[in-house]
């Protein structure tokens, strides 16, 4: 019989990125961070490498809560029957981009399970350039992640992925009541920025409105990943 970590030992505020090359190495990371961590995000770069799997026997076998950063698009129908399919997997969370037709499509085919769509407003790697090279109409970032935000919840998101500079702006949005924001972009103390442009630190990201922080190369680069996972559990508000 298989027996799970209890739930209350982990703070779930932490969703740290198995933002490594395999499944053996996610699960490897998983095991050496023990009950402290209970949530894990699984993404697009693990899904050659074993991530399903992985996802799964994370939930089954260890009892840990699942995101699952796919950040879908494509036509509804596509999305549609792909939510459907990544649903069965018992999954907590999934990214898709936000986009209202996506996000009416995952919503659809979430329906009835538990699994929570999340949408993708403007990925925390991108600056004002980036959306000028990518011919994304004018205006601060901040005004247009809100904006998105606010259309993504009237589609039937429930909940944003977005900058921890923008957490703010979005939960004092009328539509954002009982929805949640999830943030990467978290960087602690004297980290490096990696791929990053919009960042805070994991308290502020917790202060300005996030229900969850995402943390990836900070944990799983450390010389100590636990130690690591412990002093940013200890700096959250």
């Amino acid at each position: 019989m298989t027996t799970h970590p209890d739930p209350t030992t982990a703070d779930d505020r932490l969703i740290v990125a198995l933002d490594v090359p395999d499944a053996l190495s996610g699960l490897t990371l998983a095991e050496a961070l023990g009950d402290q961590v209970g949530f894990y995000k699984i993404g697009l770069g693990m899904l050659t490498g074993g991530g399903l799997a992985l996802a799964n026997e994370l939930k089954s076998e260890h009892g840990k809560r699942i995101f699952l950063d796919m950040k879908l698009f494509d036509i509804g129908a596509t999305v549609e029957a792909a939510v459907r399919g990544l649903v069965q997997f018992d999954l907590d969370l999934l990214t898709v981009h936000g986009d209202p037709h996506v996000v009416r499509a995952a919503a659809e085919g979430a329906s009835g399970k538990p699994t929570k769509i999340l949408a993708v407003t403007i990925l925390t790697s991108l600056d004002r350039a980036d959306l000028d090279a990518g011919l994304i109409v004018p205006g601060d970032i901040p005004d247009l992640v809100t904006t998105r935000a606010a259309r993504a919840f009237e589609a039937g998101a429930d909940g944003i992925i977005a900058s921890p500079q923008e957490a703010k702006m979005i939960r004092a949005l009328p539509e954002a009541e009982g929805k949640l924001i999830v943030t990467p972009g978290v960087r602690p103390h004297g980290s490096a920025l990696g791929d990053q442009k919009r960042v805070a630190t994991p308290a502020q990201a917790i202060r300005d409105g996030a229900d969850h922080i995402v943390v990836g190369r900070p944990i799983w680069a450390a010389d100590d990943p636990a130690a690591a996972a412990a002093e940013i559990l200890a700096s959250l508000p």
